[in-house]
């Protein structure tokens, strides 16, 4: 019997200029042996800094997808003209949904053309489907680390025991974390990679040397950071430069963390996870913030810098490095990611836990690894840890497996699967135990804030709930396109939630995955696209407020499939440019081309968040750091932080954030007219801040203080001046001075 023939350069291009005859033959490279290892030489081993900080370990060098290879790029293709007029089209439809005009008419014409010219690009194989590497064959281990299990249970039952109370204490969170690592431990397999890390450490201590490695790539990677950071960061301080009542709740957590209240969920303002209030303590005293504004901001900015990461690795694992970092930097830019992440409250927490949880939930099931459901897991539990809409996150892993299960690629690994379900909900139940502690202890208080959008708790449904959920789901659907809500606070109200390009983008990748789940029935594919609408039910089921949706904040998982489709979108694009020029100096123009994209859809961003949202938002928001600023001035020159206070007024400022912003984050300046009698007896100056359209508080008080001073501070806002009512300090011979 003869040996089949290895397949030649030849035999592989032939197959891909007729791809009607079956696919290309695999072309292996001459590789050694699997089971002969490198020998162990300095060269092999030394500590090397690589740049690219997001590529796989050595062992986890299986490409996602295949794309057409070096050799075919040589072939000169016509450009893809269908595809880019397809964006184009979009583009055009797009800018017809943009505020205020909103032409929907006109927008779904020019959208219904941009979906024609897209299937006729498919159909004309001018986009070149990329297909889902081979999952690998080798079976799941099952086995146990008997000793670790064993020793895991009496901590962990301990444990749950001593979350009792609701306070974090040393003796509860020992056996907690001991327990939990423990659990991991017994099921958890090792690799080589740390054994390899330990190796180089080793020899880097006995020979010291360092090789930095760059390529374009890394310098690629570099580039995107630095451009993400900026979006992150650029005017924190500033953009939202106010403060509203939901920030001094958080703060007045944060100040009973830092004064030894240790709590596992703080039922203030109906309820809130932890996560917030211990990063938020950690920021004031490492960064010297305290308690402020500032100390919030920076770690949901860090949150949501760090949701990136993991965007990029799941946008590898669907469309390899090129649609990674394209992912990376949209999400990184976009108006919608950088609003919730800079307002100081919990809402990037969502797709911080929510994106390694679906990464490494691909990953095990795709490539049958153990670990992976364990992470997954983790981050999982941590996640239910940090903003409530989490609390779905488990239905969407569920949901990914059920359409695991459901499609070819399960074949011989169904029950492996469903193993590593039960293993991952295991591990993120033990990093849940003590909001389950809690839970169980107060479930009206831990689930208030759920069932007041969910049912009837604070109102009736305003028609039949099905009726509210169909609107609430189509109202979601459509927000990347055209209204993605009212909220001022967290949102240009009414405007998409992409800008217009990258919603163009969106609807191209949409598309295009679509069209290839169709062909190639992937079941990755099919839960990209389901896994948007089930992060966005946070939002969707706000049935009782069916106003209060869309929301940037509870959709705000959403973003990690949102921007992975819009990459390959955009990937698509490049590629339609590569077919014509792509060798040469003509490669300059695709590159060239992607610039351009990317500047404007960075340029519309920057002005949506710099000037659009902090323009419509501080004219929203109250000034209370103005009002702060002057009691502050007040009390270091002449007065006293105990003598002024602010004349409360209906739907004016929260005299808490006065406090907070004049330095005396503890002290609320809140003084009612009837209260006005007992500063009579405070003969030192006294300072009171009063609403201009309170004009009885006025009366009240020069009838008090005849002697005082009446003062306009003019604010170059309209709407947000305020009176000052200056009272002299009283002399020892009872006699008020001047001010």
């Amino acid at each position: 019997m003869h040996e089949p023939k290895e397949p030649t350069v030849l035999d592989y291009v032939k197959a891909l200029l007729m791809p009607w005859k079956g696919k290309p033959p695999a072309l292996l490279a001459h590789q050694p042996p699997s089971d002969q290892p490198l020998p162990e030489t300095k060269e092999n081993v030394s500590l090397s800094v690589e740049t690219d900080v997001f590529e796989s370990t050595a062992e986890e060098k299986i490409e996602p997808l295949i794309f057409p290879s070096p050799a075919e790029k040589q072939v000169r293709l016509p450009l893809g003209w269908r595809t880019l007029l397809a964006f184009i089209l979009a583009v055009i439809g797009q800018s017809y949904l943009e505020p205020p005009r909103q032409q929907v008419t006109v927008a779904l014409i020019f959208y219904g053309l941009a979906g024609a010219a897209l299937v006729l690009a498919v159909v004309s194989r001018e986009w070149l489907l990329p297909q889902f590497s081979e999952a690998t064959n080798s079976p799941m281990p099952v086995t146990v680390n008997r000793n670790p299990l064993l020793l895991s249970i009496p901590l962990l039952l301990l444990a749950f025991i001593f979350f009792s109370g609701n306070r974090f204490t040393s003796l509860n969170l020992t056996l907690w974390l001991t327990g939990t690592a423990a659990l991991v431990a017994a099921f958890y397999i090792p690799s080589n990679t740390w054994a390899s890390l330990k190796r180089k450490i080793s020899l880097f201590l006995r020979s010291p040397h360092v090789i930095l490695r760059i390529t374009p790539w890394s310098v690629l990677i570099l580039f995107a950071i630095v451009l993400v950071v900026f979006f992150r960061f650029y005017r924190l301080s500033e953009v939202p430069g106010e403060m509203f009542s939901d920030h001094a709740e958080k703060l007045m957590d944060v100040a009973d963390v830092l004064q030894g209240q240790t709590a596992i969920f703080f039922p203030r303002n109906t309820g809130r996870e932890a996560v917030q209030m211990y990063l938020t303590a950690m920021i004031a005293i490492l960064a010297g913030t305290k308690l402020s504004f500032m100390s919030l901001k920076i770690g949901t900015a860090l949150a949501g810098l760090f949701t990136l990461p993991f965007i990029y690795l799941l946008g590898k694992e669907i469309g390899g490095k090129r649609v990674a970092l394209f992912a990376f930097v949209l999400a990184g830019v976009a108006y919608w990611a950088n609003v919730i992440s800079r307002i100081g409250l919990r809402f990037p927490l969502y797709p911080l836990f929510a994106a390694p949880t679906l990464y490494f939930l691909i990953r095990g099931l795709h490539y049958r690894r153990r670990n992976d459901f364990i992470w997954a897991g983790i981050f999982l539990g941590l996640g239910l840890h940090g903003y409530s809409p989490s609390r779905l996150v488990p239905l969407v892993v569920v949901a990914a497996v059920l359409i695991y299960l459901l499609h070819r690629q399960s074949v011989g690994n169904r029950k492996q699967a469903f193993i590593g379900l039960v293993l991952l909900a295991v591990t993120s139940l033990v990093i849940f135990l003590p909001l389950l502690r809690y839970a169980l202890s107060e479930p009206e208080m831990f689930a208030y804030r759920a069932l007041t959008r969910l049912g009837e708790t604070e109102t009736t449904y305003p028609a039949p709930v099905w009726i509210i959920f169909l609107n609430n789901l189509w109202k979601s659907m459509v927000m990347f396109f055209y209204k993605n809500g009212n909220i001022w606070v967290h949102s240009i109200p009414n405007r998409p939630a992409l800008d217009v390009i990258s919603a163009a983008l969106f609807f191209l990748g949409s598309g295009l995955v679509v069209i290839r789940y169709i062909r190639q029935r992937h079941w990755i594919d099919l839960f990209l696209l389901v896994s948007i609408p089930l992060l966005m039910m946070p939002s969707i089921l706000s049935l009782a407020f069916p106003e209060e949706n869309p929301s940037l904040n509870r959709s705000g998982g959403a973003i990690i499939p949102v921007f992975i489709l819009a990459a390959v979108g955009l990937d698509a694009i490049v590629r339609a440019v590569e077919r014509r020029y792509a060798s040469g100096t003509q490669r300059l123009i695709p590159i060239a081309l992607t610039l351009v994209l990317l500047f404007f859809i960075s340029s519309a961003n920057y002005d949506l968040v710099f000037r659009q949202f902090d323009r419509q938002f501080m004219a929203g928001a109250w000034n209370t750091s103005q009002i702060g600023a002057v009691i502050r001035g007040f009390s270091e020159s002449q007065g006293n932080p105990d003598t002024a206070y602010v004349v409360p007024y209906p739907h004016w400022v929260d005299t808490r954030l006065v406090g907070i912003n004049a330095g005396y984050p503890m002290k609320d300046y809140a003084l009612w007219p009837d209260q006005f009698e007992t500063t009579l007896n405070e003969p030192r100056a006294k300072l009171f801040v009063i609403n201009p359209r309170d004009e009885d508080a006025v009366h009240k008080l020069q009838e008090l203080y005849p002697t005082g001073w009446l003062y306009l501070y003019d604010v170059e806002l309209e709407g947000k001046d305020f009176l000052l009512y200056f009272v002299p300090p009283v002399n020892p011979e009872g006699e008020t001075g001047q001010p």
